[in-house]
């Protein structure tokens, strides 16, 4: 891995070199540990999740959107999202509208509590990712969000793969695996 590499990946010189792929991965884990943690702060400042003032957005962004259309943007199973759906409702956050030709299509939009939530704010993942993002030239944006991309396809991908294969071809290889004892 270059010194360019490992400067854009952010790893800190006193760490042993892992190379490109774990690296990559290293970052990765990191990110998804800063997002959780920013999330949990943002529980205790807002009274919502990351993921909850996410669907608020996009709700605020697109009044009357279905739910099964925030679930494909999230690229969620839609019961992942009816639970968030459920506790903004809770909170008097969100309202949720049945069709009344099809009562499988369901609609939401905002209260006025939720209006106020769904604007820009301090302390919030968008606003880290908006900050973050207006220090990139673009190009390395697009780059950015077509690698990540092309990983969460093969990650789908992949999973798709497993979840098609018998139950009986996968499991002999995951048992007796552990990460400290290699076979």
């Amino acid at each position: 891995m270059s010194a360019k590499q490992v400067a854009i990946l952010g790893r800190r010189p006193s760490l042993p070199p892992l190379g490109e792929r774990l690296e990559f991965m290293r970052v990765i884990w990191g990110l998804d540990h800063a997002l959780q943690r920013a999330s949990k702060r943002m529980q205790a400042t807002l009274g919502v999740t990351g993921p909850q003032r996410l669907v608020i957005r996009i709700v605020g962004r697109f009044p009357g959107i279905l739910l099964g259309q925030i679930a494909e943007i999230l690229r969620i199973h839609p019961s992942t999202l009816t639970g968030v759906v459920k506790r903004l409702e809770e909170q008097g956050l969100v309202i949720r509208r049945s069709d009344p030709r099809d009562r499988r299509r369901t609609s939401l939009g905002l209260t006025a509590e939720g209006r106020g939530l769904a604007e820009e704010a301090e302390g919030t993942i968008e606003n880290a990712v908006r900050l973050a993002l207006g220090e990139l030239p673009e190009i390395k944006v697009q780059h950015t969000v077509e690698v990540l991309s092309q990983l969460v396809a093969r990650l789908d991908a992949d999973g798709e793969q497993r979840r098609r294969a018998p139950a009986a071809a996968t499991a002999p290889a995951r048992r007796g695996r552990s990460l400290g004892r290699p076979r």
